[in-house]
């Protein structure tokens, strides 16, 4: 950090500089030590007043253009989401992204921003493995498929959906007799 010394005495003006990127996560050697578990699966620290300034970037990406769906619900669906197209076999990120808006009548669009990070914490829970394949034009693509552990997370996802779902249906629909 940067300080210099204002008029006053004790008060000190710190401005941050920016941090050099660590070499050895870009070639996917994970870090060791007490942070070494939020790096590999991909926590996030809270920040105050962040999570407001995240849900208009959503918007601002489209995700949550449509339906106005809440970053809730967003976040709750996307391992289920992603674990059910990955049963069908395998596929790569901007399939995943294309499939959903399609499934979903545009309702959710996801854009890269959101989709890379849920399956990179996919695959360090041990849920998805990727693979580098190429596309039909030759251009290099990341593919995801779903392992035994996932399909066993997915069942465990339909359950505990199929539950929300079926009494949000009984409530909402003796709302409606």
């Amino acid at each position: 950090m940067y300080c210099s010394k204002p008029a006053t005495r004790n008060a000190v003006l710190q401005i941050p500089t920016p941090r050099p990127r660590e070499p050895a996560a870009e070639h996917g050697v994970r870090r060791q030590g007490p942070g070494a578990t939020a790096l590999a699966i991909g926590a996030r620290r809270r920040r105050p007043g962040f999570d407001q300034l995240r849900l208009t970037y959503l918007e601002h990406l489209g995700i949550m253009d449509t339906m106005k769906l809440t970053k809730d619900l967003i976040a709750a669906s996307a391992m289920p989401l992603i674990l059910s197209l990955l049963e069908e076999g395998e596929s790569y990120g901007y399939a995943i992204i294309r499939r959903v808006r399609e499934l979903s009548g545009g309702g959710i669009a996801w854009t890269d921003g959101m989709l890379y990070p849920v399956l990179h914490r996919l695959e360090a829970q041990g849920l998805i493995q990727s693979r580098w394949g190429e596309s039909e034009t030759g251009r290099k693509r990341k593919y995801y498929a779903l392992r035994a552990v996932g399909k066993k997370a997915l069942r465990e996802q339909k359950e505990q959906w199929s539950v929300v779902q079926q009494t949000l249906a009984r409530l909402w629909g003796a709302q409606h007799a």
